[in-house]
């Protein structure tokens, strides 16, 4: 186990590219452990393209990803699997099997991973469930069935099938309601501190960076421009981060209006 504080992911020298399109390009990047980590920046700048690559769904052209201490881009496929247990991912939307129900859904990487009994598996993705807030009835509905808030949660409850250490989440308040996103944020905060959990958390709200996250990092021109709490945001001269911590969004979210 690590250390509150200690760095439990670091990217050194990543290079991204599809094609001739480069996304990233030396860029580095530390995760602490027990921390929530905003990653923020403009349009193209690869924000989900950094994080599936490191959970090892974009494959870089340059550059280490090391996560609790192990090199994931030269490692076995044991090792490598031994370390995806402990991290959970929750993509846009939830990302769930629409042809399994949501106690379904929450039990596959119980049945990719362990060898729970199916019994096992029921009551542990039930108590997933309502640990994010849904209700029991939820439990047999589809994702169709289902509002876009409720498919986040179980796409949240998913991540935490394995009782991972590290959760990543991609955009977890996009196309929400102002309330249902302050909601999911409450959430997620208190998930946070009850477990433990890393939270690496790619996102454009203003108010999801002011509510929870502890650090913030702003990839610009191909790299992690800048990383540090909202108050050094505040201080970066740079156009797209003086324009995003500065505008009308931040003043209505009550960034940099405290003492």
């Amino acid at each position: 186990m690590a250390n509150q504080g200690d760095a439990i992911i670091q990217v050194r020298g990543l290079r991204t590219q599809f094609g001739d399109h480069v996304v990233h390009d030396g860029l580095d990047l530390d995760v602490n452990c027990g921390e929530v980590l905003g990653v923020v920046g403009g349009s193209g700048t690869g924000k989900s393209v950094l994080l599936r690559a490191i959970v090892g769904l974009v494959q870089p052209k340059a550059g280490s990803v090391n996560v609790f201490g192990t090199d994931m881009l030269h490692t076995s496929d044991e090792k490598r699997q031994q370390i995806e247990r402990r991290w959970g991912v929750m993509f846009q939307d939830g990302a769930l099997f629409s042809s399994l129900t949501v106690r379904e859904n929450v039990e596959v990487p119980m049945r990719e991973q362990t060898d729970l009994s199916a019994r096992t598996r029921r009551a542990l993705a039930e108590l997933k469930i309502s640990m994010v807030g849904l209700p029991p009835n939820a439990c047999d509905k589809y994702p169709s069935e289902l509002s876009g808030g409720m498919r986040k949660r179980a796409g949240l409850a998913r991540a935490l099938a394995l009782d991972p250490e590290i959760v990543f989440l991609d955009e977890p308040t996009a196309g929400l309601d102002p309330i249902g996103a302050s909601a999911f944020d409450a959430l997620i905060k208190k998930l946070q501190t009850t477990l433990g959990l890393t939270v690496f958390l790619v996102t454009h709200d203003l108010d999801t960076l002011h509510a929870i996250c502890d650090r913030i990092a702003v990839l610009a021109e191909k790299r992690v421009f800048v990383t540090g709490t909202m108050k050094d945001m505040l201080k970066v001269d740079q156009p797209w981060v003086h324009e995003y911590f500065h505008g009308p969004r931040a003043r209505a979210a009550g960034i940099g209006t405290e003492d």
